[in-house]
């Protein structure tokens, strides 16, 4: 008897992305917030909005919301997100 072995894994070579710099500080710096928009999220994002705008000076917080919990965050979301200095993602339920 013949036991052949499969190989799941990709034969195409992965790319490791270049991680962005990091900033120094964010005062004055613009922060995204992209919401599943799950129940939990609110509550959590609007305490993390108010702690970066008291300790760390954090200028502008936008917030967008995902039209669906489960898939990619919709290309102008992502193009938005481009204008922001960071982006923070979060879930709840």
């Amino acid at each position: 008897m013949t036991i052949r072995v499969l190989d799941p894994t990709s034969e195409s070579k992965v790319v490791e992305p270049e991680l962005a710099p990091r900033l120094d500080s964010l005062a004055g710096k613009t922060v995204g917030f992209i919401s599943n928009g799950k129940e939990g999220t609110d509550g959590f994002f609007r305490h993390l909005e108010r702690l970066l705008k008291e300790r760390l000076q954090v200028a502008n917080v936008v917030w967008k919301t995902k039209s669906n919990y489960s898939a990619p965050a919709e290309q102008d979301i992502i193009d938005t997100a481009r204008e922001w200095d960071i982006a923070i993602t979060g879930l709840g339920d």
